[in-house]
């Protein structure tokens, strides 16, 4: 199966360059929907869902291909080959701000620049490194998942948008959790949680933004701070914003963060 369907690949837009968003845990690529249109008058934009998510082929989901974050890197310079893309630039959230990471170091010539958007490299905390967790915190975090997937997703929902359960992007995140195959959920949430990508993030070889909230309850300012001073070329961007989704909840200083950080290219 080609990956622009095992991806439900979608493109709009015009212009020499593509802009590839990459969306997060629990997610699909309508959660950029407030973020990508800015683009199209200028870029292309591909738009795509991870595979076990959305609209992807759920079939194409293997737990041992995928028990890392590497196989969804994978998926997206398979993307990026099968649209021919050169010098594209790489937009990522969570999760897949790292699984970004990950793509522009197996393809370098594809993606020229990478947005890491509420990346965290690692969760836990470890020594000098302030990840926001401790292990047993994580641990206890997925033992609830894998316990009661729905109310893991509607109780953490709010927590995670930095807004109350009745606002509208937390009910949209929360029905995109539960949307999601909870078989599939739990062990991307054991994968996504339990990584520790620092090492492969300070490799990256892409000039890179880092686009952090203020008040973040899972990747706090320090995780932004530790990749702009340890990447080989990154820059931090603080967002005064609530939460871990600036892109549905701050989505205009999102597309500011991101049109600063081109335009000084």
């Amino acid at each position: 199966m080609s990956a622009i369907k095992r991806n439900n690949v979608n493109m709009r837009g015009e212009g020499d360059t593509a802009i590839v968003f990459a969306h997060g845990y629990g997610c699909d690529q309508t959660m950029w929907r407030f973020v990508a249109p800015d683009f199209e008058r200028d870029h292309r934009t591909v738009l795509f869902d991870l595979t076990g998510n959305g609209k992807s082929d759920l079939e194409s989901y293997d737990f041992d291909r995928y028990a890392t974050l590497d196989a969804h890197a994978a998926d997206i310079v398979d993307i990026a080959t099968e649209l021919d893309l050169e010098n594209a630039i790489l937009v990522g959230h969570s999760v897949s701000a790292i699984t970004a990471a990950l793509a522009g170091a197996q393809a370098p010539e594809r993606f020229s620049r990478l947005v890491m958007v509420a990346p965290s490299p690692c969760f836990m905390n470890d020594g000098d490194y302030t990840g926001g967790f401790a292990r047993e915190d994580i641990e206890g975090l997925i033992e609830f998942m894998e316990q009661n997937y729905l109310g893991w997703a509607t109780q953490l929902a709010p927590t995670i948008v930095g807004q109350p359960a009745g606002e509208t992007p937390t009910a949209e995140l929360t029905q995109s959790f539960c949307r999601t195959d909870p078989k599939i959920a739990r062990h991307f949430g054991r994968v996504t949680f339990l990584s520790d990508r620092r090492a492969d993030v300070l490799a990256t070889p892409q000039p890179s933004l880092v686009v952090q909230c203020s008040d973040d309850a899972l990747a706090p300012v320090a995780v932004g701070e530790w990749m702009r001073d340890n990447m080989q070329d990154a820059k931090l961007d603080i967002l005064p914003v609530t939460g871990h989704c600036p892109h549905m909840t701050a989505p205009d200083l999102t597309v500011s963060a991101i049109r600063r950080f081109l335009d000084a290219a």
